[in-house]
This record gives structure tokens, sequence and C-alpha cells, in this order.
């Protein structure tokens, strides 16, 4: 599958990307530990096929703060924009390089955590002050139970955020969890996101999350993402089922384009 890419289309952003080398250093104990590379070239080709104008590279865990790969990919065209994982103490000079490159926010790997950091630590509020004075976003990825431990301090901090993965919910309470209903309120105050993505990676019920979040909220504050390559799945997800998902799960032709690309567009590329 693949979309139409006439002038008159709207334009299209896949929100969340990988792209990563075999030999790139892992970190102690990664959540995957790739046997292959996605190079930037392949993101671009895989775009290229699938009718993609821009693409947003998403910092990764397996390896931490070894984001040489990630900013030298967006060095590589103008279509791309990124994340990174960083520790708080980073000098704004190293901030203002990246902003230079094309990161745009930071990704704070919480997810399978023992132990949450103190955002209210003064080394997290001077980061997420920086984050803020860059106009940059905080991208969470953390299980949905966990949300509301984290939400109140990042908007108190001013920074904008995006909720990974449909804010990974509760597989069981699903719509009705805690970390559901604070996602649902942190989006209405007006400077958090969520992307609809990653739902082959949650469970049964990632749809009704997604189509609870749309009705719920602003479809503004909503990005498509990929995922791509799919790690841990690559054998049985892609690229073309990502675009059906959106496809299947949201019915509005206008707010799909919206959702699709629009929304992306302002937030990482204007």
């Amino acid at each position: 599958m693949t979309f139409a890419t006439s002038p008159a289309d709207a334009v299209l952003v896949d929100a969340h990307v990988h792209v990563f080398k075999r030999d790139m250093p892992l970190v102690p104990n990664p959540r995957h530990s790739p046997d292959y590379s996605f190079t930037v070239e392949q993101l671009l080709a895989t775009m290229d096929g699938h009718g993609v104008h821009y693409a947003v590279i998403a910092a990764a865990s397996p390896w931490g703060d070894y984001n040489d790969y990630v900013i030298e990919s967006l060095r590589k065209s103008p279509r791309l924009r990124g994340t990174v994982i960083t520790a708080p103490a980073v000098e704004k000079v190293v901030l203002d390089d990246m902003h230079a490159a094309g990161i745009r926010g930071v990704r704070l790997p919480f997810i399978g955590s023992e132990r949450l950091p103190d955002l209210q630590s003064w080394d997290y509020r001077k980061f997420l002050r920086r984050l803020a004075d860059l106009d940059w976003h905080v991208h969470v990825h953390i299980e949905g139970p966990r949300l509301p431990a984290v939400l109140p301090a990042l908007e108190q901090s001013g920074v904008k955020i995006v909720i990974d993965h449909i804010g990974r919910p509760d597989p069981v309470a699903g719509t009705e969890s805690e970390g559901f209903r604070a996602m649902l309120q942190s989006v209405r105050k007006g400077r958090t996101w969520v992307k609809l993505s990653g739902a082959y990676r949650l469970g049964a019920n990632a749809r009704a999350c997604a189509q609870a979040l749309y009705r719920e909220v602003d479809v503004d504050r909503l990005m498509w993402a990929s995922d791509c390559p799919f790690v841990g799945a690559e054998s049985t997800m892609t690229y073309e089922a990502a675009i059906a998902w959106l496809e299947e799960t949201i019915p509005d032709a206008a707010d799909r384009r919206r959702i699709f690309g629009g929304n992306a567009l302002r937030f990482y590329f204007s």
C-alpha cells in the first residue's frame, strides 16, 4: 500500500521512525538488540516507496545517548527531523548545535525503568527549561499506568510534551485506566500531543484507545507514525500495515489527512 503523491494531496509525515547501524554500541541489557542495519538511505527509499514526504527519527533506547548516527542522518536530508536521548546535565551549547542539525526534542526512555528520575530535581528543572527555551519537546516513552507519575512535573515545566505509542494503554483497563485519563487531561491543557503509533505492540485494545482519544481531544493534537523498521517485529509488521491501521481506525478522511501529515508538519518542520 502506498499514499498518492500528486500536488493536490496533503503533505505526509511519518512522525516516528528509527535508523541505526549494526555496529553501533548498545547499552547494557538493551530492550532490543538488532542484528542488522536500517540506514538513512534505506529510510528515505522506504518513504519514497510509500509517498511519504517527511519523517522524524526518534532516538531509540538500545543505543542510549549515542546520538551520532541520528544527527549524521539528519544532515543528509532536509526531509528529516529528530529527537535525541541525553543526560539532563547537557549544556545549552550542545543543544544549540543539535538544533542546527535538525533535532527538535529529547526522548525520555522511561519504559522498563525500575525507578523514575526526580523531575523536580535541579538537574531536571534546568534541563526542561532549556528545552522549553529552544521550543523543543520531550518525547515520553513510558508505560501508560505510570503516566500520572511524570505528566504533572512535565506540564509544570512549560516544555511541550509528545506521548509515544497511544500512551501505551493498560492492556486490561484501556480507556478506563488512570493513565489514559491523565493523558486526556494533559492533551486538553494545550501543550501535549500523542503519536498514534506502535499499535502492533500494544494488544487488542490499541484501536479502541486511539479512537477514544480521537473522539475526546482536538484532532490537531494527534500524529501518525509507522515505527519503522518495527524492531522486534520485523517478520510480522509492514509499512503498508501501519498505513492501513490508521485508515481503518480514523473514519473521517479530512481528519486522517491532518493526522497523517499536517499536524506533524507544523509541529516539526515549521
